[in-house]
């Protein structure tokens, strides 16, 4: 796990000098502190920070061929390069270290652009072909590693992380409007777009390459859905999924560094520690957060349920709304884009914690995705059937059933006679986007006129609808995990895994989400996944021997943040203090008005807390990335507060860039 930077530029007699590339990789520091390298070929330069997992001693990174015509910087983790390091030795290949990263060198040298085709892991990697003068970017296939890329009439820019692009002086740090419409919609930026016009997010599944001038991004892997396993007996392909998951597993413990496990007490943290213990013979360590206060749902007893039944040594850690508040400027800078994802506020606690005993993270991530665990899925299915019956009455049926809900107070029956009356993709944008879609519902009365036309016209519900129009005629389930896997998977989730625990120079891996996992449960009948209101229906088969029932018949609750209640309560007044400054309404995109009311709505009521959350990340993304230098990010990290978190990046100031 590592940071990566670099800079091509399209003349051929150009330069790229030594600082150039130091400066891109000076912000990613926190994601590689063990060693850093950099790279020059003229017009060309690649930068590594290297946070060392395998092959301590000579995995130290630009890596080169023998010849050292071939360069490359890479982030990530090849589960499946020891079998494809034999391959190529029996070719003639020679080796110069035992790290997943050589492999990627000579496997292109096999097979050139095809090579991310036989990689096996999460990997993000910048390779250089000095004969052909190519550059070569590519994703995993899920987006499990982010990768940002910025191409100008001069040169092409890429980085881990946003900030290692906008810290060239040549990069526009112009706004886009359109991103942050899109990002109130969806509570986070979905597909390519970021709120940079100039710098892009590669999307997973894809490589960029950039050779003569040129620069062709191709796709090289899809989810696609087949009927594989359609005809073989259940209990059959339980047993399947559970010989899959444990070899899958254990490849995933492959280091030379502690490994441990991110304990949530759910079923998915849980099966994955079942097989973790299996591939060591080490102790293993886990891992969980809990939260002071009244009300809370409290994960920690399952969490030392799971632990005790395998045998591992547990830590556990609680945090506060104070925590929660002093982390927020910080979760910005390293999120690096206003997603509305608390989770992401425990999820640095704990793994702070982890960083004390252990480098590597394995967590149960994507199982609700992959094999249909969240309750949205049946929910979703018995609609559709119920729409399906009503055939052309379902419209009229749905608006009096809405109408009367609106009467009765009634939000159920209301929220349900509307979905009735909507489209699939608008229904279905309205799903991922929370129960009203505020902004998107309330954009005349909310943002500013002069905000409304500054962006172009922009429906989610089409652009969910693309994405369904792309595997039309699968099942409505595979329709949603397909929808989710493209938007709330990689650009939610995702991010959040990877650059909450890279802020601690943590490396998290997530086996449910291999993509031999993933093609496997995209071949199984809808009837394995979601039957009736069971969700995760093979999943939870698979590990019944072995999970305690608490377990694997609990409601599901991942990391459940009280942030509804901290905002209500005691953060009220100081997020006030943010959202109604002067400061945050010159920006020009919310009415006064608008969000003194939203915000005294909350705080009597409830019911408003993502949207409260989502102005909030806003309009700290614009104090750190638009008012400030990005450079201040680490300082104001440690600062503490949001006041105290501006004061002090706005003193660092651009210099260290």
């Amino acid at each position: 796990m590592c940071g990566i930077a670099g800079k091509l530029v399209f003349d051929p007699a150009a330069r790229v000098c030594e600082g150039d590339v130091l400066r891109m990789i000076a912000p990613l520091a926190h994601r590689g502190p063990d060693g850093r390298g950099v790279y020059l070929d003229r017009n060309v330069g690649l930068g590594h920070c290297r946070l060392s997992i395998i092959d301590l001693s000579a995995g130290a990174q630009p890596m080169a061929n023998e010849d050292e015509t071939i360069w490359i910087v890479f982030n990530g983790e090849i589960y499946n390069f020891p079998e494809l390091r034999d391959r190529l030795l029996s070719k003639g290949h020679v080796f110069r270290s035992r790290s997943d990263t050589e492999v990627i060198i000579h496997l292109y040298e096999d097979l050139g652009l095809d090579c991310v085709n036989e990689l096996r892991g999460m990997f993000a990697f910048a390779l250089w072909d000095s004969k052909r003068r190519r550059l070569f970017l590519a994703r995993d296939r899920v987006g499990i590693k982010p990768l940002y890329y910025c191409q100008t009439g001069k040169a092409l820019y890429f980085a881990s992380e946003l900030k290692g692009i906008v810290a060239d002086p040549e990069v526009s740090r112009d706004l886009s409007y359109n991103a942050l419409r899109t990002f109130l919609d969806f509570n986070y930026v979905p597909g390519e777009d970021t709120l940079f016009k100039s710098v892009r997010k590669l999307l997973p599944g894809h490589y960029l390459v950039a050779e003569r001038g040129q620069v062709a991004i191709r796709q090289y892997w899809d989810l696609r859905f087949t009927k594989e396993r359609w005809s073989k007996p259940f209990e059959e392909v339980v047993e399947e999924l559970h010989g899959l998951l444990g070899s899958t597993v254990r490849d995933h413990m492959i280091a030379d560094v502690p490994v441990g496990v991110l304990l949530s007490g759910g079923v998915d943290s849980s099966a994955v520690l079942s097989f973790a213990v299996q591939g060591t013979d080490k102790k293993v360590s886990t891992f969980t957060v809990g939260f002071d206060g009244d009300q809370v749902v409290d994960e920690r007893p399952y969490a030392r349920m799971a632990a005790q039944r395998f045998g591992t040594k547990h830590h556990e850690i609680s945090i506060s709304a104070e925590d929660f508040w002093n982390f927020l400027p910080a979760y910005v800078w390293h999120m690096e884009e206003p997603v509305c994802e608390p989770p992401a506020v425990a999820l640095y606690y704990v793994s702070k914690l982890a960083r004390n005993h252990v480098k590597v993270l394995l967590s149960g991530e994507g199982g609700d995705e992959a094999f249909a665990g969240y309750p949205n899925y049946p929910n979703m299915m018995r609609l559709e059937r119920f729409r399906s019956a009503l055939g052309p009455f379902a419209r009229p049926v749905g608006a009096v059933a809405a109408f009367a809900g609106k009467l009765s107070g009634d939000d159920r029956v209301e929220r349900y006679g509307a979905a009735l009356g909507r489209s699939l993709s608008s229904h279905y944008f309205s799903r991922t986007s929370g129960p009203t879609a505020f902004f998107n519902q309330n954009a005349e009365k909310f943002l500013t006129r002069e905000f409304q036309e500054s962006t172009a016209s922009v429906s989610p519900a089409e652009y969910i609808g693309g994405l369904l129009n792309a595997i039309n005629g699968e099942s409505l389930l595979n329709q949603m995990l397909y929808v989710d896997s493209k938007t709330w998977l990689p650009d939610d989730l995702l991010v959040k895994a990877d650059k909450i625990t890279m802020a601690n120079s943590l490396e998290l891996r997530v086996p449910l989400l291999d993509h031999k996992v993933l093609e496997f449960a995209a071949s199984l009948p809808t009837e394995f996944k979601v039957k009736g209101r069971e969700t995760k229906r093979i999943l939870k088969a698979a590990f019944a021997r072995v999970l305690p029932p608490e377990v694997l018949n609990r409601k599901k609750a991942g990391f459940p943040v009280p942030y509804e209640t901290w905002l209500r309560n005691g953060l009220k007044n100081k997020i006030a203090d943010v959202l109604l400054s002067e400061r945050a309404l010159s920006r020009g995109y919310f009415q006064k008005a608008a969000v003194n009311r939203l915000l005294q709505a909350d705080a009597r009521n409830g019911g408003y807390a993502k949207e409260v959350f989502s102005l909030l990340a806003a309009e700290l993304w614009h104090q750190q990335f638009v008012d400030a230098a990005p450079a201040a990010g680490r300082n104001a990290a440690e600062a503490g507060t949001t006041a105290s978190f501006v004061s002090a990046g706005m003193k660092a100031g651009a210099g260290r860039l």
